[in-house]
């Protein structure tokens, strides 16, 4: 298993489940069969952007900030999201699919929604396929070949 998956699993249990300690973020990996120390843990929930927060009773858990709709994410980001998780490119018109692992369609989506492209009007993701809305005037071949370049593909 890929760093990357890795740490989208951890991402989908902290959506899933309360958690308030490291030790319980690696004994639900393990529960999915995913070995890891609570330093590889701890490692994760940092690059993540997981922080904890109180809810109602006191108690506090590790959650995953959005980022904010009008914050616009920095191109290395989108560089290592695309690089990490865009398996296939393909273009039609004015859109352009994107193939992912299962279950990181959205992961890619994110990124690219709060990326603050111009040439990219908006995103659809399912599970491991998305459509990205390529602007008018640059087509999706133009920016299939762009996404392949920020993702470090061989157009």
């Amino acid at each position: 298993m890929t760093k990357a998956h890795r740490q989208h699993r951890v991402s989908s249990i902290l959506e899933e489940h309360t958690v308030t300690s490291q030790a319980q973020v690696v004994e639900f990996l393990e529960a999915k069969g995913i070995t890891a120390t609570q330093a590889t843990v701890s490692r994760d929930l940092d690059e993540l952007g997981a922080i904890k927060v109180r809810i109602s009773g006191g108690e506090t858990i590790y959650a995953i900030p959005e980022l904010p709709v009008d914050r616009v994410a920095p191109e290395d980001h989108l560089r290592r999201v695309l690089g990490d998780w865009m398996a296939d490119v393909v273009y039609s018109g004015n859109l352009v699919v994107l193939r992912t692992p299962p279950g990181s369609a959205h992961v890619v989506a994110s990124a690219l929604d709060r990326a603050g492209m111009n040439e990219i009007l908006g995103t659809v993701a399912g599970d491991d396929t998305m459509i990205v809305v390529a602007a008018e005037e640059v087509g999706g071949k133009k920016l299939a070949a762009r996404l392949r370049e920020l993702a470090g593909m061989d157009s």
